[in-house]
């Protein structure tokens, strides 16, 4: 229902600094309309987009609207150490509310689920034992930030250890209301790093997260060029850490992929796509309640932060074209094919069969 690009999150995230009742009523609201006017026809709502990245981009880095941060060499206003945990505190809040009024309002009727979707990254130690518990940290903040307050009604105790009285404290009525206000959770998952102990020496500067996370990330693979490593254990360590510590709750996958330059030979995609359905699938096996994958994405498109000039489609999009013609690339056909039960193996005969035929039509 809200990504960072909407419009009506600008409005939210200001009322986010000044009263959360507001923002938690202007949020149900909008809610409403969206749960009368299309709610026979979708079944599966999600309330907020990634919250965590959001809340981290918009208010902590100041790389996406409405550009808040402390540094004042990127961000005309903000104030790092106080207004992402505002900003979360406040988008669960507006979550659970509109999630409550579907199921007083709609859920009998509509029959539909209202979930919560987070991004999330495969965490590995550098080398020491501190590392290690790093590790743990990282995964309270980026994971239980959200997840903690959605299944047990309250943040981290290391979150609240850390943070102190910067972090906003839950009410009795509102923890009640924040848990199990999720029927399903969306997970967004593109990335693995590895993770070094930062020390209380090393981060002498005005807090912000990830000085209170206390760590430094190194990722997999070359992340400012996107080009993403293919790291499988990374899906299913969320997935088996999601399982164990929230309560299994149903998974729903709904971005993976990764960027290439325009290609439609794009093989490495194939690649990226089998070893991460696999981890997948190991998962489940494991016991994960995840019910769903969607590839990022169905077509190329205009990403937030790269432009035109990477792309995560299965179809090829020629933006030149006024008609902006698509055309499958292979990564498009092979899916189809797993679709149908055709193929299995990335090395299979069914997959070396496609790639013959693709390259005999273009």
């Amino acid at each position: 229902m809200l990504h960072s690009t909407t419009t009506i999150i600008l409005r939210i995230s200001r009322m986010n600094m000044e009263d959360g009742s507001t923002e938690e009523a202007y949020f149900t609201a909008y809610a409403d309309v969206c749960f009368r006017e299309f709610g026979n026809h979708v079944k599966f709502w999600t309330t907020i987009n990634e919250a965590n990245i959001y809340t981290l981009g918009s208010y902590n880095d100041g790389l996406l609207p409405p550009g808040h941060c402390s540094s004042r060499s990127r961000c005309s206003s903000g104030n790092s150490s106080t207004e992402p945990y505002i900003v979360g505190h406040n988008l669960l809040l507006a979550h659970a509310s509109a999630s409550r009024l579907y199921k007083q309002k709609y859920k009998d009727i509509q029959g539909g689920s209202v979930g919560f979707s987070v991004f999330t990254i495969g965490f590995a130690p550098t080398s020491s034992k501190n590392d290690e518990i790093a590790v743990q940290r990282a995964k309270a903040f980026y994971f239980g930030w959200m997840l903690g307050p959605l299944t047990y009604g309250d943040y981290p105790d290391e979150m609240k250890r850390i943070v102190g009285s910067r972090l906003p404290l839950f009410t009795e009525e509102e923890s009640a209301l924040v848990k199990g206000s999720s029927d399903f959770l969306g997970v967004i998952h593109y990335l693995a790093t590895s993770v070094t102990s930062v020390t209380h020496v090393e981060s002498q500067r005005e807090p912000n997260f990830y000085t209170d996370m206390g760590i430094s990330m190194k990722f997999i693979g070359n992340y400012t060029s996107f080009d993403y490593a293919i790291v499988p254990w990374a899906m299913e360590a969320v997935l088996e850490y999601i399982k164990e510590s929230y309560g299994n709750p149903p998974v729903y996958i709904l971005e993976n992929g990764t960027p290439m330059k325009q290609n439609l030979q794009d093989t490495p995609r194939i690649e990226f796509l089998h070893a991460y359905i696999g981890a997948v699938l190991k998962s489940i096996r494991k016991g994960s309640d995840t019910r769903g994958y969607f590839v990022w994405s169905f077509m190329d498109l205009y990403e937030l932060l790269s432009g035109y000039e990477y792309s995560f489609g299965l179809y090829y999009v020629n933006f030149s074209d006024p008609r902006r013609k698509r055309t499958p690339k292979l990564s498009a056909h092979w899916y189809s094919a797993f679709l149908k039960d055709n193929t299995t193996f990335l090395g299979s005969q069914v997959t070396a069969q496609l790639q013959s035929r693709f390259s005999s039509s273009y």
